[in-house]
């Protein structure tokens, strides 16, 4: 049983072809899933989703690359997440600086301050964070730490970046989250980074309709091929799929705050 901890199936790509999409997970034994928000205008979307499907849940925030968009108050985040029992995670939040280009550091504080707002959020309604960093391990470690994150966790959702960082996460209770990037032949230092993180600090995700794992890169993504990202790490691993993926699904019930009963 694989769980994907991170996917967008409020995306327009799956917007004909849910029933097919559900269905694949069930006949590649992924359980669960978890469908992340990236805006306030599209939350109900993923809402409803994890309130129609009793395998999916929710989270709510604003991803850090969404910038013409409404900001998210600490009190709407908190009151959302107290209220709907199927959101268990505030996010996604962080930082992303690949799109800079000629932009100065200091343009960039709006996203900063949406990062500290989604932080205080989550340690008011204790739940986990779900952070995106991309160009900007630095300053996402810096405000985790400054903002006492260390106190709820949660997980470095699509982790790309090193040891280091992944080690200085994992000190503050986050959990890594790989996804089918791993699974490129272009990703050896990424792979090096998998081996040496602890199978219980350790998610699997999809990141769909994104980032396909060998051997569909190229075509839409899908939760029922977390499975193939749970097999390539297996092997990297030298352990069997079924071992890695009982401790990721242990560990995402873990991360998430949940006990609940697989059906």
């Amino acid at each position: 049983m694989f769980i994907d901890s991170h996917c967008h199936l409020d995306f327009p790509e799956f917007q004909h072809r849910l029933p097919e999409v559900l269905a694949n997970m069930k006949s590649a034994k992924v359980t669960h899933a978890l469908c992340v928000s990236v805006d306030i205008p599209d939350f109900p979307k993923v809402l409803k989703l994890a309130q129609e499907h009793p395998h999916l849940y929710a989270s709510v925030g604003v991803h850090p690359d969404y910038e013409d968009t409404p900001e998210p108050s600490v009190e709407f985040l908190v009151e959302m997440a107290k209220t709907h029992s199927k959101i268990i995670a505030i996010g996604e939040t962080g930082l992303d600086y690949y799109r800079m280009g000629d932009r100065s550091y200091e343009s960039l504080e709006w996203q900063r301050n949406r990062f500290r707002t989604h932080i205080r959020a989550a340690l008011e309604a204790k739940k986990p964070l779900i952070i995106h960093t991309r160009s900007a391990s630095e300053d996402t470690i810096k405000i985790l730490k400054s903002e006492g994150a260390d106190a709820i966790g949660g997980v470095m959702h699509c982790f790309t970046e090193s040891l280091d960082v992944a080690k200085q996460a994992m000190e503050m209770g986050f959990f890594i989250s790989f996804s089918g990037i791993v699974t490129f032949k272009s990703a050896k230092e990424l792979q090096e980074t998998c081996k040496q993180v602890p199978l219980e600090r350790m998610l699997i995700e999809t990141d769909s309709p994104y980032l396909a794992p060998i051997p569909y890169r190229g075509k839409t993504n899908e939760p029922a091929w977390v499975s193939k990202v749970g097999q390539f790490i297996a092997d990297l691993k030298g352990i069997t799929a079924e071992e890695l993926a009982t401790v990721t699904t242990s560990n995402f019930f873990q991360c998430f705050q949940l006990n609940r009963e697989f059906n």
